[in-house]
């Protein structure tokens, strides 16, 4: 697991990155790049949940995989190295989808947190099978889910879900899949 102190880029009040160390980031709330990777397999998303141990929703389900690139790394670097670690994924290709920024409360173990994030996202179409090799501390299941149940899933139970994961498919969603075998199944939701 990532330790908590580690240093991630975070926006300072002039704009200019400077390196904080994440726990702060996310107590304070500050703007931070971050990614979001989400791999498919023909109509089906794979989603994580996240290891119980982490600090910040553990627990709940969120997209392949959400990260923070350090210090100096590009985000597309970032999100093959952090499927490579927490999944095991690796020689998938990736296409850059657009930017996405958020601010949203998060359960964290202690106390809530703050992601203020600006995110790169990252969508990778994988082939079959797909071996995956899990990082117990990062993460504790991942399961395939098409969009129309992972939506209704979401609709009965959020609190299950990352705060992002639900911003992503109700405001995103259009933007992620665009280019992807969704594309059909976002243009049926308006």
């Amino acid at each position: 697991m990532e330790p908590i102190d580690l240093p991630i880029p975070a926006f300072g009040p002039d704009g200019v990155l400077r390196p904080v160390g994440k726990l702060a980031v996310h107590r304070q709330g500050l703007r931070h790049p971050a990614v979001s990777v989400f791999v498919l397999r023909g109509r089906e998303i794979l989603i994580q949940q996240r290891a119980a141990g982490k600090y910040h929703t553990p627990g709940l389900w969120a997209n392949t995989c959400c990260t923070h690139p350090n210090w100096g790394e590009t985000a597309a670097d970032c999100a093959v190295r952090r499927l490579g670690q927490e999944l095991g994924i690796s020689g998938l290709a990736l296409r850059h989808v657009g930017q996405v920024e958020y601010r949203a409360d998060v359960p964290g173990i202690r106390e809530n947190l703050i992601e203020h994030e600006v995110v790169e996202v990252f969508v990778g179409e994988a082939g079959w099978p797909l071996d995956l090799e899990l990082d117990p501390d990062e993460v504790q299941a991942v399961r395939w889910v098409s969009l129309d149940a992972l939506r209704a899933e979401i609709a009965v139970k959020p609190e299950a879900f990352t705060p992002w994961l639900r911003i992503y498919l109700e405001k995103h969603a259009a933007m992620i899949f665009a280019a992807s075998s969704l594309s059909e199944a976002v243009q049926d939701q308006g």
